[in-house]
C-alpha cells in the first residue's frame, strides 16, 4: 500500500472515531439571569449535577450566570429557534411569549410557597408547560421558588398604599406587574434586569421589587435601605429547555432532563425554606430596614385584585382559568 493510501485511511478512520465519540458526548449550556449565589443558581447547579450524573458523563452542562447569554426574554427567544439548550428565567419573561403562564403572575393569587408548590407541580403546572411548548417553543422542566417580592426602596419606609406616591418604581417589562403598580396609584418604570443595579445606584430609579435571596445575590442592600414585605407575587423561576433541542435527544436523554429536572424543582423547594429567613437576617445585620405592610396588607390587596383581575382574564385563558386555579388551592 501506498504511503498516500496509508495517510488517506489513517486521516479517515480518525475522522470516524471522532465522529463516533461526538455522538455520544455533547455540551449544552444553560443561561441565568441572576448571579451566582441565587436560587436561580442553585438549581441550575443541582440541574447540572444530576443531568451529568444521569448521563453518566457522556455530556456536560455549562452555566452562563447574570445575564451573560442575554437578556432572559432573549434566551426564550433563541431557546425557541434552537441556538440555547437550557435557560432559568423569571416567569414574567416567559409570560409575553406563552400568555396563559401569566395566571401565576396575578397578583395575590399565590399566597403561601405551599400554594406555589402545588399549582406548579400538579395539573396547572402540566397544562402551563404543554402551553408554552405550544406558544413559545420551549419545554418548562424545573422549577426554581424564589419567594415573594418584597419592595426595596433608597428613600423612606413604605407601609400603605400611599407611601410610594412619588416614588420611582423599576419593575419587569410585564403587563399583569406594571398594572399592579398603576393600581396602586404610581406608573412605575419598566427595566432590564441587567440595567437594574446601575439604575438603582445612581438613583435614576427609587426602588424594585425581588425576593430576598435576589436581593442578597444581587447584592441590593448596596443600594436599597428599606424593605417592606408584600406578598403580591411569589416569585416562580421556570427551568425551559429549547423544545427543537429537546426533540432532537435520544430518548435516555430526555428522561435524564425530565428526570433531573423533577428532583432540582424538589431541592429549589426545600432550599427556599431552609435558606429564606437566614438570608433575611443578614439582610437586617448589613443595614436593610425592614417594615410590614399596614393592616395586613389590607389595602394593597383590595386595590390589586379588583383592578388587575379583570384586565387580564382574557389574555390568561379566560376568568374560568383563574377560578380553577383558586378552586385548586381551596379558594
Amino acid at each position: 500500500m501506498s504511503l498516500k493510501k496509508t495517510v488517506l485511511i489513517s486521516f479517515l478512520t480518525a475522522g470516524l472515531i471522532a465522529g463516533s465519540q461526538g455522538a455520544f458526548a455533547a455540551n449544552f449550556k444553560m443561561a441565568l439571569g441572576d448571579a451566582a449565589g441565587g436560587t436561580q443558581w442553585e438549581l441550575g447547579q443541582t440541574f447540572k449535577t444530576l443531568f451529568e450524573k444521569k448521563t453518566a458523563g457522556k455530556h456536560r452542562l455549562d452555566l452562563f450566570p447574570n445575564g451573560q447569554l442575554g437578556d432572559e426574554q432573549n434566551t426564550v427567544n433563541n431557546a425557541a429557534l434552537g441556538t440555547l439548550d437550557f435557560s432559568v428565567l423569571a416567569i414574567n419573561n416567559v409570560t409575553p411569549f406563552s400568555p396563559s403562564v401569566g395566571v401565576l403572575t396575578l397578583p395575590y393569587v399565590i399566597q403561601s410557597a405551599e400554594d406555589a408548590k402545588k399549582l406548579t407541580q400538579g395539573e396547572i403546572g402540566k397544562e402551563l408547560t404543554e402551553n408554552t411548548i405550544r406558544d413559545a417553543g420551549v419545554r418548562i422542566v424545573g422549577w426554581a421558588y424564589s419567594g415573594f417580592r418584597v419592595l426595596t426602596n433608597s428613600k423612606k419606609p413604605v407601609t400603605t398604599v400611599a407611601d410610594l406616591k412619588g416614588m420611582v418604581i423599576r419593575v419587569p417589562k410585564n403587563e399583569i406587574m406594571i398594572a399592579t403598580y398603576q393600581s396602586w396609584g404610581i406608573n412605575p418604570t419598566p427595566m432590564a434586569w441587567s440595567e437594574t443595579f446601575t439604575a438603582l445606584q445612581q438613583r435614576v430609579v427609587d426602588g424594585q421589587d425581588n425576593p430576598y435571596i435576589t436581593v442578597s445575590a444581587m447584592k441590593f442592600n448596596e443600594v436599597q435601605k428599606y424593605v417592606t414585605n408584600i406578598r403580591y407575587i411569589f416569585s416562580l423561576e421556570p427551568l425551559i429547555v429549547s423544545e427543537s433541542v429537546f426533540q432532537d435527544q435520544k430518548p435516555d436523554v430526555q428522561k435524564a432532563i425530565l428526570e433531573a429536572g423533577r428532583e432540582a424543582t424538589e431541592h429549589s423547594y426545600k432550599y427556599l425554606l431552609e435558606t429564606e429567613d437566614k438570608i433575611k437576617k443578614d439582610l437586617a445585620a448589613k443595614g436593610m430596614q425592614i417594615s410590614d405592610a399596614a393592616n395586613g396588607e389590607k389595602e394593597f390587596i383590595e386595590k390589586a385584585t379588583t383592578t388587575v383581575w379583570p384586565k387580564f382574564y382574557s389574555s390568561i385563558g379566560g376568568k374560568d382559568k383563574l377560578d380553577k386555579v383558586l378552586k385548586s388551592l381551596g379558594r
